[in-house]
């Protein structure tokens, strides 16, 4: 059931761009109907999958020669995030209702991009997982070159460098597993039993934990992230933010840390206190999460502050990972899922619903038009995410953060110090972007109060996105069990044995 997801995002994809060019309603349309028929698969695959183990969903020989096989399957991990990648599709569909420039070929990129991210999620060979990878970057480009706005060119371009590099690290690994291993396999569960040395973890697990973790925006390889959010148009920016991350993060979780556990191991001395790659990498994820939202606090694009926030929120995932203790791996992967339903709900906000009626994104422009009063649902629904992103008790991003914070705890309190100062620094821009952008008192803007300028309505499919994202992350806020349920098992196998 789950790999007609992958199945039916590229047949979308090749119907959208054989689609007539003239009838953009048709496209949207198609698209629309294909990514709710992948979303159905994916709640149906996760209801029935959830407390099952890892399920094997395809096993078929690809290239028989190199032991590399089609090999797909999920647990509860995987069930999670392409639960995720069915609501971000939908919900991008919905915000990009406006697209009129070459309307069929752009749900044609999209829907390959959905395509190659359940691919991703869904793979249990290695190289399948990196073709899905690579699948999954190359229509972003497109995307942000062909129907982007603020230097389109120079963020697509920098995304596709800084994806391409990362990659190429990756791949180095994964062909120095391959030969290491002596298995003559690519299968992810045969290299992680197949006794690779530890000297060769040491070495292996950094040069595979970065090249993933560039495409998670992990400091000080995260500038990528901010240029490329503002250059994408709404749609690209909610997956971008919303599940392209999350590649990178999966990959950090999956391969990396699944294939060579031993290159956590410690080092035999410290420096600083630092004595292995695990302390760097928290390290480093505690930088991203105070620099991330310090570096909000002060950006005048509205799009900047969400994209800043992006790279703290994602801090909170690596940090997670890297406590190696079940409550906090089990929190980064539900950080995962919580910052990919809020990320996308900000950036539709901001990008769709503000920017293409106000034509700007400065706050300083935008704090004249008294947007309160003249776009009271985008008011409100930047209230309820924005609470939602700083972790309010009752959405989804409290009970992942919290689960993140003990597990840091455990590991090392001063994790979780620095971690809290990036949660109250992430408490005043979120405030500070939204007394500017909507409950100002500054006063109007000349030439709207002169001419008494309206903005376009809100529209049906803007109102049922941002119904849908609401509605999920207080779903699981509410009740977290529907998904710490299919969590909790995977990571404990994770725990217990390594590629498992």
């Amino acid at each position: 059931m789950l790999a007609w997801t992958i199945y039916l995002s590229f047949a979308g994809a090749l119907l959208e761009a054989l689609l007539p060019k003239d009838k953009p309603a048709l496209a949207r349309w198609s698209a629309l109907a294909i990514a709710l028929a992948g979303c159905g698969l994916a709640v149906l695959g996760f209801a029935a999958g959830v407390g099952h183990g890892r399920g094997v969903i395809a096993d078929v020989p690809w290239v028989p020669s190199m032991g590399i096989r089609f090999t797909l399957a999920a647990d509860g991990i995987s069930l999670v995030l392409v639960l995720l990648t069915g609501l971000a599709a939908v919900a991008g569909v919905l915000f990009s209702w406006n697209i009129e420039l070459r309307t069929n070929e752009f749900f044609a990129f999209y829907l390959a991009l959905i395509g190659g991210v359940y691919g991703v999620f869904l793979s249990y060979d290695l190289f399948l997982l990196f073709v899905f990878y690579e699948i999954a970057i190359v229509p972003k480009y497109f995307l942000i070159s062909i129907w982007g706005s603020t230097r389109r060119e120079y963020g697509a371009m920098k995304l596709a460098l800084y994806s391409f590099v990362g990659s190429a690290m990756v791949l180095i690994g994964l062909l120095a597993a391959y030969s290491s291993s002596g298995s003559r396999s690519t299968g992810l569960v045969q290299l992680a039993h197949a006794g690779l040395p530890v000297s060769f973890q040491m070495w292996a697990f950094p040069l595979v934990f970065v090249g993933f973790g560039i495409l998670a925006g992990m400091w000080p390889f995260h500038t990528w992230a901010p240029t490329g959010h503002v250059a994408a148009p709404t749609a690209a920016s909610m997956l971008l933010a919303g599940v392209v991350m999350k590649l990178g993060a999966y990959g950090c979780l999956r391969v990396a840390m699944g294939l060579f556990p031993h290159g956590m191991d410690p080092w035999g001395f410290s420096y600083l206190g630092i004595g292995s790659w695990r302390d760097v990498f928290a390290l480093l994820a505690v930088i991203g999460i105070v620099y991330g939202a310090l570096v909000a606090l002060v950006q005048s694009d509205f799009k900047f502050v969400i994209g800043y926030s992006s790279v703290s929120h994602m801090g909170f995932v690596l940090l997670g990972l890297m406590t190696l203790n079940q409550i906090g791996m089990t929190g980064a992967v539900l950080q995962m899922f919580s910052h990919g339903i809020i990320a996308g709900l900000l950036f539709a906000i901001v990008g769709r619903i503000v920017y293409e009626r106000t034509h700007t994104r400065q706050l300083a422009e935008i704090e004249g038009m008294h947007l309160s009063k003249r776009l009271p649902f985008a008011a409100w629904a930047f209230v309820i995410a924005g609470v939602a992103s700083m972790g309010l008790p009752g959405f989804s991003g409290f009970i992942a953060e919290f689960q993140v914070l003990v597990g840091s705890w455990s590991a090392n309190p001063w994790w979780t110090g620095a971690a809290g100062v990036g949660i109250v620094v992430g408490v005043a821009y979120t405030w500070r972007a939204l007394q500017l952008a909507f409950f100002s008192d500054a006063h109007p803007v000349a030439h709207i109060h002169e001419h008494g300028h309206e903005l376009a309505a809100i529209t049906w499919p803007e109102v049922a996105g941002v119904s849908m994202l609401v509605a999920v992350s207080l779903a699981v806020g509410l009740y977290p069990k529907m998904l710490l349920d299919a969590i909790e098992p995977a990571v404990k196998a994770m725990l217990a044995g390594g590629g498992q």
